[in-house]
């Protein structure tokens, strides 16, 4: 009788344990959102990879986590984004993540999508006989965007060629006007960046003046996160990244369909895109060359009173979240 009920007692625990095995395995994950902000620049061409085959969607499906994609054009209302914790992850340039980074709302870099010096340029008119060098600035007009990449670029072409902005007529200019400011001669030369640097290029309306590697710029882009969202996401920003990483190597090998949708998303022609992503290296870590770079960049923006003081970016990096 008593081995009988021992017998009753194990089928029963038995049976709870199977249920109870059931039950944790059809358990879900607490439903999570993560906003991703993105902008058709050239230097985030393995994120609309990412983007345009859900691989991003796919890997963080398991964790009940819904992708939502936000569309900007350019780096300064991503971060006002950012700031109104309307957004939790986005794709920037230095001198939009040197901004956020430096402002109200507590964020920090948790990777760097791309850099490349050569994805900057200073172009003059292709026939513009008398420019040829930096080495002949001197008393041109050159136009950039005030406060930009172009901007710290100019300054150090400047400098290597042992002259100042005294020595040149400064223009300001929106980027999108880069093509209409040559054409009707405005300005001598512009300092802009990838994809209009290409399509300037093969039009045949502008040369190569100076590029990017002839000085010590660095062009490092940034993934910036507000600290609130990460505090409790730091799984899904180390599968964004992850996923970002894995999209960099299908760049050799993109198959039509994907050029297609590059080419409408970046607005440049699908012959245009591996040349293009060829002057990026994507490499997601942060090296302490990047954070030279974003200092750099921080130094410049005081000097021309663009940002009210110096802080160190150091101090908001935080490079963990990248299995590599």
């Amino acid at each position: 009788m008593e081995k009988k009920s021992n017998k009753i007692v194990f089928l029963i625990f038995l049976s709870l344990a199977v249920i109870s095995a059931f039950s944790c395995k059809g358990k879900k994950e607490p439903a999570r959102t993560v906003r991703i902000a993105i902008q058709p620049s050239a230097a985030f061409i393995p994120l609309y990879i990412a983007r345009f085959s859900n691989q991003i969607e796919n890997a963080l499906a398991p964790k009940n986590v819904t992708v939502v994609w936000q569309d900007f054009e350019s780096g300064p209302p991503m971060n006002e984004s950012l700031a109104a914790d309307l957004t939790d992850i986005g794709v920037i340039g230095d001198v939009p993540t040197v901004r956020a980074l430096g402002g109200a709302t507590k964020m920090r870099l948790v990777g760097v999508p791309a850099s490349g010096p050569n994805a900057y340029a200073l172009l003059a008119r292709a026939d513009n006989t008398d420019f040829n060098s930096y080495k002949d600035l001197k008393g041109k007009k050159i136009a950039t965007v005030f406060g930009s990449t172009g901007h710290n670029f100019i300054k150090k072409l400047l400098e290597k060629a042992g002259l100042t902005f005294d020595d040149i007529e400064f223009v300001n200019i929106q980027a999108s006007s880069a093509e209409l400011i040559l054409s009707n001669s405005t300005a001598d030369a512009v300092a802009i960046w990838e994809p209009n640097i290409t399509r300037l290029l093969d039009k045949g309306l502008a040369k190569i003046v100076a590029q990017g590697d002839q000085t010590n710029l660095r062009g490092t882009n940034g993934f910036v996160v507000r600290d609130e969202y990460i505090a409790d996401n730091g799984d899904v920003i180390s599968e964004i990244l992850n996923q970002y990483a894995l999209a960099v190597k299908k760049i050799p090998n993109l198959d039509p369909q994907m050029l297609s949708k590059l080419s409408k998303a970046l607005s440049i022609k699908e012959e245009q895109i591996l040349p293009i992503s060829q002057k990026y290296d994507f490499t997601v870590s942060v090296s302490n060359e990047d954070i030279d770079a974003l200092q750099d960049t921080i130094t410049f923006l005081v000097s021309i009173q663009n940002l009210q003081s110096e802080y160190m970016i150091a101090n908001f990096v935080d490079s963990g979240y990248f299995n590599r």
